[in-house]
Order: C-alpha cells, then structure tokens, then sequence
C-alpha cells in the first residue's frame, strides 16, 4: 500500500495533526493534506488555521458526531469513485475519543484501502512523560457524567494492575478526582497534564489525593471551572463547523490557549494518567500480597455501596483481585461496619 508517493485514488487517509503547538505535524501529514482531493474534519475551523499555518489550500468538510451517520456514506461513494480523502479530527489523532469509526467501518466493508498517517495523540504524549509504568495501559477516555455511571466504571477497573488513563473535562475534574480517590484508593500515584504542548501545558505529580486535595484548595474552584466550554460534551453547531474562517486568526496553536492554572484551579485540556493496583508496575501476581489494603478496601467500599452483600463483595475481590477468601471476607465485613 503506498505511503511514500502521492496519495493513491481511492484510500482514505487518517492524519494525525497537533493536540496544540502547530509545528508538531510530520512531513508526511502535511504532504497528504496537500495532496488528498478532500480533507474531512471534525471542526473545519481549526483544520483551516492548521492549512493556512503551513500554506496548504485543502478542500475541507465537515465530520464529526452530529453529520457522522448521513456523511460516512457520501465519503464512502466518493472514495469507490476513486477521491482520496484525508480523515482529521480537531486536535491529534482520528477515532481516540473522536468521531470517525462510523466512516471507518463503512469504508473498510466496501474493501476501500485505509492508511494511517501517525503523530500526535494526548494520551501518549502524557504517558511519555508521566514517569509512570508503560509495558501495560488501558485508556479509559472519558469517564461519564453521571456520578452513579462513574462510579460503576471505575468500580470494574479498580482491580487493574495497568496503567489507566482518562480524559476529562475541567468542569467535572473535582468530582471525578473524588470518585477516583474513594474507588481506586487516594494514594495511587497520579500525573495530570493540561494544555500539553501549549505555552500553558503543566504536568502535576502526586497521589490521587494530593491532587484532589490541591484541586478543591480555590474556593472558586467550580465557578472558574464551569466557564470552561472546551470539554467532551461541548457540541459543535454543523453550520458553525462549516462557517467561514474570516474571523480566525491562524496562530501557533490550534486554539486559543487557556489561562495558567491557580493552585486549586484547572483549566484547559484533561489528560489524567492513573498508576495500576499493584503499585509498582510490575508482575500482576494474584496474591493477597500484591494487594495493598487500601485498594482492597476501596474495592469492597465501592461494592457494598453499591448494593453488594457482604459475601458477594468479598466473592468479587477474591476474583477480580486475587486475595484470599478469609482475608476478603474478614475486610468486607469491617468496611460494612465502617459505613
């Protein structure tokens, strides 16, 4: 399949572009953006600050979720008619926690070529550098909203031994820091990342707890918080997505960058990286050793509060956890006291 020449007839293409700083694209990127007959974009503002920036006219289209059903098949015709077609989210790579499967599924069942053109991704940028085990992670994505929705996700994943990793949005960080520091335990190491590669990017270090504990520190926390529009359930206008760039001004980023943090106040883009069960990254043995009692608690918490019986959260750690029956039953039984 070529991956050198100019773009073939008929292959869709999923490009990779920057999470923030404009210059982090690779030549490749830019060449097949140049080159494709039709750019499909999750939000055809940003894409067009990104063309402009490096002096690519392209022919844009909007693609993203409330266009994504009726749009995949156009693009799938368009495709078998022999188009090239560049598939772009708004910040880093198609399809993690942005639109596109639906076009990929759809192109992949009529046999249309598909090739990836890596780079950027917000995920693997935090992981690169959060000092964090990394042979074994699981991305999350975003957690849901609802609280009682959160909590039974990060209830399945309080056993894993991997490295987690979340997206979320500012407004809702306090919450499900809480949530994460009741469920998986407040003393997990923990790194979060916001606007990375931006002027503003930081990377904080510390337990759930301390990070949940330097979070709520603003009393004015929340307010700030909720003014934050940029998070995943921010719904993009398709007349918006399709509107004219006469009022963007093409810069070094994507977008305009968020404020500096307070000590107590997020702002920007979420990356949160989560170490595993075991502590340390190593071998998962299934041990009632490997098994700190704090997360064991946490786990037993977290069942009984949801509706478990003393016998059925004990029979829960001993499979999803590896302890000990006794040991499981004997802290299940002092957890239900506790609550």
């Amino acid at each position: 399949m070529p991956t050198s020449d100019a773009p073939a007839r008929g292959t869709l293409y999923v490009v990779a572009t920057p999470i923030g700083n404009l210059d982090d694209i690779t030549l490749r990127a830019l060449r097949v953006l140049g080159e494709v007959d039709l750019i499909a974009a999750e939000d055809t503002r940003r894409t067009r600050v990104l063309l402009e920036h490096h002096g690519i006219r392209g022919r844009l289209v909007a693609y993203h979720d409330h266009v994504e059903s009726e749009r995949a098949g156009e693009l799938v015709q368009r495709l078998l008619r022999g188009e090239s077609v560049a598939l772009v989210s708004d910040a880093g790579t198609p399809l993690i926690a942005d639109p596109g499967y639906r076009l990929l599924r759809a192109a992949a069942d009529a046999g249309v070529p598909i090739v990836p053109v890596p780079g950027p991704c917000a995920p693997i940028a935090l992981l690169s550098c959060a000092a964090l085990p990394t042979d074994r992670f699981t991305f999350v994505g975003f957690l849901p909203s609802r609280r009682s929705a959160r909590r039974r996700v990060l209830l399945e994943l309080a056993g894993r031994r991997e490295t987690l990793v979340f997206l979320e949005s500012p407004r809702r960080l306090g919450a499900a820091l809480a949530d994460l520091c009741d469920i998986l335990g407040a003393e997990r190491p923990a790194v979060l990342g916001r606007e990375l590669t931006k002027r503003f990017e930081e990377v904080r270090r510390g337990t759930l707890g301390e990070l949940a504990a330097r979070l709520a520190t603003s009393p004015g926390a929340e307010t700030a918080a909720d003014e934050e529009s940029n998070d995943d359930e921010t719904e993009v206008d398709e007349t918006d997505a399709d509107a004219s760039d006469a009022d963007v001004k093409p810069n070094a980023e994507v977008e305009p960058e968020a404020e500096p943090s307070s000590p107590g106040r997020i702002r920007g883009e979420i990356v949160l990286a989560v170490g595993g069960a075991a502590g340390d990254g190593d071998e998962p043995a299934r041990s009632s050793a490997a098994t700190r009692p704090a997360d064991l608690d946490a786990f037993l918490r977290a069942r009984l509060a949801s509706g478990d019986s003393v016998a059925a959260a004990a029979r829960a750690a001993v499979q999803e956890l590896g302890v000990q029956r006794r040991e499981a039953y004997r802290r299940a039984s002092d957890v239900r006291r506790s609550l």
